[in-house]
């Protein structure tokens, strides 16, 4: 595929990179970015939770370990809080001027983390999202999928809140993904983070690839 194909293909869509901590999403991420800026391609990238002014206060409060009694009812409508900031602020106007948004998470997330490994049921989460991001969905989610052994090597030792829940928490994380991808295999790609970087950027690519050639191209303002 040429760059111009990329470029008007990817153009006005909104991508969300997930993954259980330490599934290398991150590097991913820079890899990405890196690849667009070769092609020309237009990428806002997003954190979550974070990207704005506002939501970047609600991610010092939900990931300080001090916040250890925070009850998973409130973490879900923080991350959702500072999603609608952020679906508002940052990329509802990137998609209208063209860019293809890339976020660092998204409702994905809270689905497996608040959702799977939480116990809130996914019938709540999904109707909290659409209020708070207005039915802005992902027009693809990419699933970085690793065991969680593997993964739970990776991570840092200095572990924020989220990241210190343990084994088994990350292991319902990991489940709650991939059951996730099952339901909505036309919105999820899923890739085998197990692999060297190199080869795990490769399939996202393949993958990337080949959604782009179900697409029609997106008209933007």
């Amino acid at each position: 595929m040429t760059s111009a194909q990329w470029g008007l293909l990817l153009r006005g869509r909104f991508l969300a990179f997930e993954g259980a901590d330490g599934s290398g999403k991150s590097t991913q991420i820079s890899r990405f970015q890196a690849w667009a800026a070769e092609q020309g391609i237009s990428l806002v990238i997003v954190r979550e939770p974070g990207g704005t002014a506002v939501g970047e206060r609600v991610r010092d409060i939900l990931l300080d370990p001090i916040h250890a009694e925070m009850k998973v009812r409130c973490e879900m409508l923080l991350y959702m809080a500072s999603r609608s900031q952020l679906v508002l602020e940052r990329i509802e106007p990137a998609l209208r001027q063209g860019s293809c948004v890339l976020s660092d998470r998204f409702v994905g997330s809270t689905l497996a983390y608040q959702g799977a490994a939480g116990g809130i049921p996914e019938a709540q989460i999904r109707a909290v999202a659409e209020v708070a991001i207005g039915g802005r969905w992902p027009d693809l989610n990419v699933l970085f999928d690793v065991n969680t052994e593997t993964a739970m090597r990776r991570m840092s030792p200095l572990l924020d809140r989220m990241e210190s829940k343990g084994a088994e928490f990350h292991k319902r994380v990991r489940e709650g993904y991939l059951a996730e991808a099952r339901r909505d295999p036309k919105h999820y790609l899923v890739v085998d983070a197990s692999q060297t970087p190199d080869n795990v950027f490769d399939q996202l690519m393949r993958g990337l690839q080949a959604w782009c050639t179900t697409l029609t191209p997106v008209a933007v303002a």
